[in-house]
């Protein structure tokens, strides 16, 4: 009789309500509980190298910003602003990447907000009305509208993924989302325009689009960019490109160019910049306003040799305008010579193809878009401003991301690479099944499509 009362104690402690404890327990497990890995480490030493290289290279460009109370000024200014990205990349890095998605309509509409109240109401920067000044701040809408679009195309194409490629629907509204956008950044810059069309037509390739639809989107941007060239410039009239006014300033509106007038329409300035590009600068030519950015960062590069003069040691940072921001690689060539300037440009290629990998090995798509999206922003942004200086693309003002002199740039990309991180440590590429159920249950059922491209998924076929 005792020993039947004791097993009926033991089996009341083993029960809740009935119910035994280990089942209790497992149907109070989240359901969103999905698998957590170590961020990426290699993600992580490409973010930390260029925050390196941002600080001894901003101080070695912000000669003509030196004040002669403090020479550290600018450096500080510019620390704190790393500080900042390097705290949203720790905070993103722990949310997972299904909630960067969820929000992503919502994200997307308050930057184009910001966006459309910077063109109306925001101050002028380089001839342009592009930024909003908050309690001392200025943020450029323009850099945040750029990520938040990319996040909301990765979450299209995510929801459209199948096993031919990306749905008809998804492709629209995709390509329907980069024109309004670009149609909205058209004001504020026509590199970020061509950047971000460019981003997208990378994230369709990313997609395995076939290339007869990814050549129906080309025929929509193209007709969308004709359609604004038009609104923009026909007014002005057919002799304009020939009859460009010469008194563009870019001593002070830098790389990208500040008109005398100070007017808000930047059409003379576009069409001069190409009218410039296509005619190139001589070594014989004087140095003007006109010519003052190209021919310094000419010298400045010439300067640095195969190994460079060492940092600190530049000597065109006091004459070159914007050295520390749209010019900055040609700085980073003076010092560190051809060898440095390779390196860099291997740092970024690196995270590019460290970014494939791990969306090669995602289950599912929606993460392989995130993070080749952000990687391929970033990435096509340095080689840009790349392409800037050493002359192969017209002079336009676009940031070396993490190096160049700019909060809002500098804060956006670090989320970049926080949504990277996060996807690195919540997406799964083990290919176990546990696994890939687990991660469903933390997605909403529309964002559970699976990877086709990826290597797991090849196999499985």
């Amino acid at each position: 009789m005792a020993e039947t009362d004791v097993r009926q104690q033991i089996l009341i402690k083993e029960t809740i309500d009935g119910i035994p404890v280990m089942e209790a327990a497992a149907r109070r497990k989240p359901k969103t509980a999905t698998l957590r890995q170590r961020p990426d480490p290699y993600i992580w030493g490409v973010y930390i190298m260029m925050l390196i290289i941002s600080l001894i290279e901003l101080f070695s460009a912000s000669s003509s910003e030196v004040s002669g109370s403090n020479v550290y000024t600018p450096l500080i200014r510019h620390a704190i602003f790393l500080a900042i990205g390097l705290g949203c990349v720790l905070g993103l890095q722990k949310v997972h990447y299904g909630w960067l998605s969820r929000f992503a309509w919502f994200c997307t509409i308050l930057s184009l907000v910001l966006l459309i109240i910077s063109s109306v109401f925001g101050i002028e920067i380089n001839g342009a009305q592009r930024a909003i000044s908050i309690a001392g701040f200025t943020i450029q809408p323009a850099e945040i509208v750029k990520l938040t679009v990319v996040v909301l195309l990765a979450t299209i194409l995510g929801k459209s993924q199948k096993p031919g490629g990306v749905s008809n629907s998804g492709i629209t509204k995709a390509a329907i989302v980069v024109v309004a956008f670009s149609a909205c950044l058209w004001k504020n810059g026509l590199t970020n325009t061509i950047l971000l069309m460019g981003v997208s037509l990378s994230m369709f390739l990313i997609g395995g689009i076939q290339w007869k639809k990814i050549g129906i989107v080309l025929i929509i941007y193209a007709i969308g960019v004709g359609a604004l060239w038009m609104l923009k410039y026909d007014k002005s009239g057919a002799d304009e490109f020939d009859n460009v006014s010469r008194t563009e300033q870019v001593a002070g509106g830098g790389a990208n160019g500040n008109s005398d007038s100070g007017s808000k329409d930047r059409s003379d300035t576009h069409k001069g910049r190409m009218q410039r590009f296509f005619a190139g600068v001589h070594p014989n030519d004087p140095i003007t306003d006109e010519n003052r950015q190209v021919f310094f960062a000419n010298i400045s590069q010439a300067n640095g040799g195969m190994f460079g003069q060492g940092p600190g040691n530049s000597r065109e940072s006091a004459r070159l305008p914007l050295a520390f921001s749209d010019y900055i690689y040609s700085i980073i060539v003076e010092d560190t010579g051809f060898v440095g300037g390779v390196f860099l440009l291997i740092l970024y290629l690196f995270l590019l193809a460290r970014a494939g990998r791990i969306a090669y090995k995602c289950s599912r798509a929606i993460p392989a878009f995130l993070i080749m999206g952000c990687a391929v922003l970033i990435v096509f942004q340095a080689l840009v401003h790349m392409a800037i200086v050493t002359g192969l693309f017209p002079v336009s003002g676009q940031p070396l991301p993490f190096i160049s002199k700019g909060g809002t740039s500098v804060v956006v990309m670090s989320c970049a690479i926080g949504i990277m991180l996060s996807v690195s440590r919540f997406a799964v590429t083990s290919g176990k099944k546990k696994d890939i159920s687990d991660e469903g249950k933390a997605l909403p059922s529309d964002l559970q499509a699976a990877n086709y491209a990826g290597y797991q998924n090849n196999e499985n076929e």
